[in-house]
Order: structure tokens, then sequence, then C-alpha cells
């Protein structure tokens, strides 16, 4: 049974968006969204009625542990939806290369097609990379925006001297 529809539509009376889905290593992961956060009151009604509707349905066979939560401040990024929303913000990723060593990059993500996206990395610049060669990809949360300059840096150097 395909599990996104109905979880969506079941989310979406909660006010909630399903921002991902993943059934690995026998945990459902639902992962939730909603503009301005989630709190927790939000995050136990949508388990509540996940778990309620999976009893009803048993659309997986076995067992399985039910998770749900928030993407967080450094989300996961794995569809090109999700890379798409992320557009304008620091990510990093490790990319696979054939034939050479995997690449990690970091920087901002400037462009999303349906097959490639556009990082200005922070080391070599604007680089192209296919979203099918990515390995994993997440946010990256940055405290209180730039770094305040330290007393001693970004002063000019004022040296004196005595002639004696």
């Amino acid at each position: 049974m395909e599990l996104e529809t109905p979880l969506r539509s079941l989310l979406s009376n909660l006010g909630l968006d399903l921002y991902d889905l993943e059934l690995a290593k026998g945990t459902l992961n639902v992962t939730v969204n909603k503009a301005g956060g989630v709190d927790l009151e939000l995050l136990t009604r949508a388990n509540r009625d996940i778990s309620e509707w999976l009893d009803l349905n048993d659309p997986i066979p076995g067992r399985f542990t039910l998770d749900v939560s928030s993407p967080g401040l450094e989300r996961r990024l794995r569809t090109v939806e999700h890379f798409r929303s992320a557009v304008g913000e620091v990510v990093t990723l490790r990319e696979r290369r054939e034939g050479e060593p995997t690449r990690r990059l970091e920087g901002t993500l400037r462009d999303v097609t349906d097959t490639t996206l556009t990082l200005d990395d922070l080391s070599i610049g604007e680089v192209r990379v296919a979203i099918e060669s990515i390995e994993r990809a997440r946010t990256v949360f940055q405290w209180g925006g730039e770094a305040k300059p330290s007393p001693s840096r970004g002063k000019p150097s004022t040296t004196t001297s005595k002639k004696g």
C-alpha cells in the first residue's frame, strides 16, 4: 500500500505538511513540517493519528517502529522538492563521482532543476551537481549569522617605537 497520499491527507487535517517519509531498518520515519515550526503537542497528535490509521489499515507487514518528528534545524535533503525548499540556504553534501573519490561540498544552494543543483561552494566557487550523484545532503544551521571580529582582528596595527 502506498503511504504518502493517505498520510498527507491525515496530516493536513492537523495543519501539517508531510516533509519526508521513509521505511528503513524496521522504522517508519515520518517527518512533518509547518510554517512557523512544529511544537511537541502537534507532534504528539500526529503520532497518535498516524498510529491509529496504521493500526486500522495495516499497510506494513511485520513489526515496525513509528517515529514522527520535525525536520529540525539541520534538515536532511533527499528529494528535488527538499532541495528547492533550501535554495538560498547553506547546505553540505557528499557527491559520488565515478572513478574519483567522494567529494564533500558546502556552500549556498543557488538553483535547483529536476536533475541538478548549483552550489556556491565555500572552497571552489560555483559547482553543478547531478542530484542522482548525491550520497547525502542536509542544511547547515548557522548560529547568529556572521561572526563578529575579535578586538585584535580587523583593526589596523599601530606600532610605535621610541628612538633614543
